[in-house]
């Protein structure tokens, strides 16, 4: 269930963050994906070929995120719902490429590296339910 939440999260936050704000704030793929490949550098101190194997890879991740961004954004504007079955494939297909993505970051990071990146992304998806929930009491 969390990982159905966490595509449809990760899927609603992209097409709100691909969207053109009247001349700012533009999706910039390559920008995002230098700053992304940079701070995975420093915090897994990624070798040369690593890198290269990284960019390679987020740069497969960030084409596939734009076509989805654009067939949302055109279905947007042809005013035709999602039916609940397309709804159930895409985050099928979402949770499908988180695997993919994976299972591909396993191949290329040493195991430590791979058991930093597990933490990051688990304190990262942490903050991120905190801020999503921001009048929620917090439980003592």
């Amino acid at each position: 269930m969390k990982k159905v939440f966490l595509a449809l999260a990760i899927m609603v936050s992209l097409v709100s963050f691909g969207q053109d704000r009247e001349g700012k704030g533009k999706f910039k793929t390559e920008e995002d994906l230098q700053t992304r490949l940079k701070e995975m550098t420093a915090t897994l101190n990624l070798n040369e070929k690593q890198q290269h194997e990284v960019k390679l890879l987020l740069t497969e991740q960030f084409e596939k995120r734009k076509t989805m961004r654009e067939d949302m954004k055109k279905q947007k504007e042809s005013g035709v719902k999602l039916s609940d079955e397309k709804k159930a494939e895409m985050k099928k297909q979402m949770i499908d490429e988180q695997l993919e993505m994976k299972t591909k970051m396993k191949k290329i990071l040493t195991a430590e590296q791979m058991k930093k990146l597990e933490e990051i992304k688990k304190q990262k998806g942490g903050k991120q339910q905190k801020e999503n929930k921001p009048f929620e009491k917090e439980e003592k």
